[in-house]
């Protein structure tokens, strides 16, 4: 194992604990104060690849000005965590800017939209900015081109099948994907995916407020994406959850009785298990998850591993078996061309797989 893999282990693991136990913030400054500039570097960037700069940064600094906490401390790594968080800050307050002029722009389109992912990382935010619409597409081009002057990037194959479209913005640092009328790694879900909107809900994010999914879409939107398409956690996905399951404003009929119909509560279920897990590993608290959940869920939270910049779930034999039970859900079902989708997808992994490893990119593939 190199150097650079034990680190980000390591690292992956510093940002765990920040997240999920505040008191631990002094231990972990200490960690901190005996990196080099370098491997600080490399810390930093992967809380952005996690979405948690602003709360680890946040939680550090809070350390380091503390009377314990400042013992020892160096003038220089203060100001590098106070430079890291007054950069991460203006570049979340200039996309917020951006988000909510987009969003409203839609609206008046008649293109009812929600931001799905983003927003749920608050104080942080993404490094894309995920809407969803009911709306038309092309009208949707209208708008990111006509009003705010964006360039279409071209869409992958999986974008293609998605239904997405990715807008890259002057002035916004990130890009805007659009998923229009589809969701899902293939863009499966029509009925499950208009919910989004239909039971949308509203937030105050910086003095703007946004359109949002309802708390169980949010869960829905997580899971597709970690558990069905990436096939890795990030710590935001996992504290982000937690979250909602402590605030108790989670339906869990309406979702398992959403979910079932698409075939994917085995996922929803082992999803919201995992983050039991670690929130239990890491912070020592034990979340209330009803029976229903936990006798759902196929697999538990040590079966991720740390590796390659993430916490990766297992393909084979956990991922493959809750793609099995989606797509038989679908064909059992009768959603024949929600199943036709699904098939393509093995295809279409195997081939960014193939891309990948001749080319160093899955670009233009997934």
């Amino acid at each position: 194992m190199t150097r650079s893999t034990t680190h980000e282990k390591e690292h992956i693991q510093l940002l765990l604990r920040i997240a999920f136990n505040r008191a631990a913030s002094e231990e972990c400054l200490a960690v901190v104060r005996q990196m080099g500039n370098s491997e600080r570097e490399g810390f930093l960037r992967l809380a952005g690849s996690h979405h948690v700069v602003i709360r680890s940064i946040k939680a550090l600094h809070s350390a380091s000005t503390s009377p314990s906490g400042a013992n020892g401390q160096s003038e220089e790594l203060r100001e590098w965590l106070e430079s890291s968080l007054a950069n991460e800050e203006l570049r979340v307050m200039n996309a917020l800017h951006f988000l909510s002029q987009i969003c409203a722009e839609l609206e008046i389109a008649e293109c009812p939209t929600v931001v799905i992912k983003s927003l749920d990382h608050w104080p942080d935010i993404g490094n894309d900015l995920d809407l969803y619409t009911t709306g038309d597409e092309e009208r949707v081009k209208q708008v990111m081109t006509g009003k705010f002057r964006a360039r279409q990037e071209r869409p992958s194959w999986g974008d293609r099948l998605a239904h997405k479209l990715n807008f890259a913005v002057p002035g916004l640092r990130e890009l805007v994907e659009v998923h229009v009328g589809r969701l899902g790694q293939t863009g499966e879900y029509r009925e499950m995916a208009r919910r989004f909107v239909s039971r949308r809900a509203s937030v105050a994010r910086a003095g703007r407020v946004f359109f949002v999914p309802a708390p169980e879409e949010r869960v829905i939107a997580a899971t597709l994406q970690r558990m069905y398409r990436h096939f890795y956690a990030r710590v935001c996905d996992l504290v982000n959850t937690a979250q909602l399951i402590k605030s108790g404003i989670l339906n869990y009929d309406e979702l398992r009785a959403t979910t079932a119909a698409a075939g994917i509560w085995p996922g929803v279920a082992t999803f919201l298990c995992i983050v039991s897990d670690y929130a239990f590993r890491y912070g020592g608290e034990v979340l209330n998850l009803p029976s229903r959940v936990i006798d759902a869920a196929r697999f538990a939270g040590s079966a991720l591993e740390p590796r390659r910049s993430f916490l990766r779930v297992p393909i084979w034999p956990q991922g493959a078996e809750l793609y099995a039970s989606q797509l038989g859900k679908c064909v059992f079902g009768g959603e024949a061309a929600a199943a036709f989708r699904l098939s393509l997808l093995p295809g279409l992994a195997s081939a960014a797989v193939i891309a990948e490893r001749v080319t160093g990119s899955d670009k233009g593939i997934w």
